[in-house]
């Protein structure tokens, strides 16, 4: 059998399992991927500026339908599925829609008592804690050119048939995924890496492409 990639959802800089990333696989490849570029309007009037001078950046949206099942692991008598049918994997994408949970605060908490008694010990003012609360970062891996840094709009779970303790057995997730602006100055070394490495990847495609058009126009006027 030919090698086949799976699309994924990777979750990094997360204390949802320390070092190790929360990551969903697609178990089957979506058949098609939805993507609307939003280009931000030009100004217009008095205020405007060239044609051609650039504004904000565009705005990528993803929109895609992944299909989970456990008939397979079922049949190989898999411990996981026969505990949660495919309720790990849809519990693994629920995480990277919310906040931190319990593990999360605790360590926000240690944080700020540390930060309290350097403050006390140093004379200084004991300052209320403000809550800090993150959504997960998400990388979104689409083959080998395609690495990109999103967030979660949308989340819509269709579990569609259950096992004997009603754990879900097969369902479909709608995703709508938005790609981050990432500044050449951002502190998110992880989604400036990918952003960079998927330009430059999506610039060698663009140049391969003016290379097969100029062989066309070559041989259209050597016709």
């Amino acid at each position: 059998m030919p090698f086949l990639m799976r699309g994924a959802l990777i979750e990094y800089g997360s204390d949802f399992l320390g070092p190790i990333p929360n990551a969903v696989l697609f178990q089957f490849n979506p058949e098609t991927l939805r993507r609307d570029i939003e280009i931000p309007a030009r100004q217009s009037g008095a205020a405007s500026r060239e044609a051609d001078q650039a504004g904000d950046l565009p705005v990528e949206r993803i929109n895609l339908t992944a299909y989970f099942s456990a008939a397979d692991r079922l049949n190989e008598n898999n411990f996981l599925a026969r505990a949660f049918g495919i309720g790990a994997q849809l519990a693994a994408l629920e995480k990277m829609v919310q906040p931190p949970g319990m593990a999360g605060r605790a360590l926000q908490e240690v944080v700020d008592a540390v930060s309290d008694a350097i403050a006390r010990r140093r004379g200084g003012a004991v300052t209320q804690s403000i809550p800090r609360q993150h959504y997960p970062r998400v990388l979104f891996v689409w083959g080998l050119t395609r690495i990109l840094p999103v967030t979660i709009d949308s989340l819509s779970i269709t579990e569609q048939e259950y096992d004997y303790m009603l754990n879900p057995v097969r369902a479909e997730v709608s995703l709508g995924l938005s790609v981050l602006k990432v500044g050449p100055c951002s502190d998110d070394l992880v989604a400036l890496g990918a952003m960079e490495y998927t330009n430059l990847a999506t610039d060698l495609k663009a140049s391969s492409n003016l290379a097969e058009v100029g062989t066309q126009v070559y041989e259209l006027i050597n016709f």
